[in-house]
């Protein structure tokens, strides 16, 4: 699928989701939303041997009703700790390779070309099993999430490597606390090792 396919696919999901086709169907309405172009990327992202994302589309272009992130993520590597969203939908397309997903108790195995939905409220992650890159875009709806993602993987995730710090260290601990509240998250950290165990993962 072309990157201006899919964003367009991506878009009227969310249409269909925020309930923003309701809201613009009376033409006499004038849309609040200002229309943008995103040029495609230079190169693909690269995983850095770990999990890597590239913000797209920010909440402060769709008034807050829709963003989204592209994610890769490095062959046999965990995703996230287990967690679920007080607030937050989440939808995954993926662009290339094959990612698990968890929801609840069930694991899909999403390949490349195929969409997953996962609602708030539910315990959910995802990994990559196999031997090759997975890529996929990660889409959000009603939340700006992808604040929260530059928030960790810009600032909090950095600082922990540079210093040496686990995410047990108490400063460390205390902003990952902050923000997961912020954006209405609950991490299940103890359900990880069985995950990473039972599919030969790095980590």
């Amino acid at each position: 699928m072309q990157r201006k396919e899919f964003l367009v696919t991506g878009l009227m999901a969310g249409i269909a989701v925020t309930g923003l086709g309701k809201s613009l169907s009376n033409t006499s309405e004038k849309p609040s939303l200002k229309p943008f172009y995103l040029p495609p990327d230079a190169a693909p992202l690269d995983h850095e041997g770990d999990v890597a994302i590239r913000v797209k589309v920010r909440s402060s272009q769709t008034n807050l009703q829709y963003s989204c992130v592209d994610v890769a993520v490095a062959p046999r590597t965990m995703g996230p700790a287990p967690h679920l969203h007080d607030a937050l939908d989440e939808l995954m397309y993926v662009h290339e390779g094959t990612m698990h997903v968890l929801v609840g108790k069930e694991v899909y195995e999403v390949k490349a070309g195929g969409w997953h939905f996962r609602p708030r409220g539910i315990v959910h992650t995802f990994w990559n099993a196999s031997n090759d890159v997975t890529r996929c875009t990660d889409m959000y709806f009603n939340q700006n999430f992808e604040d929260f993602l530059e928030e960790l993987f810009f600032k909090i995730k950095p600082e922990m490597k540079s210093k040496n710090l686990s995410p047990m260290d108490p400063v460390i601990a205390q902003r990952l606390a902050v923000l997961d509240k912020k954006f209405g998250m609950k991490h299940f950290p103890e359900q990880r090792q069985a995950i990473v165990e039972k599919y030969g993962l790095k980590r």
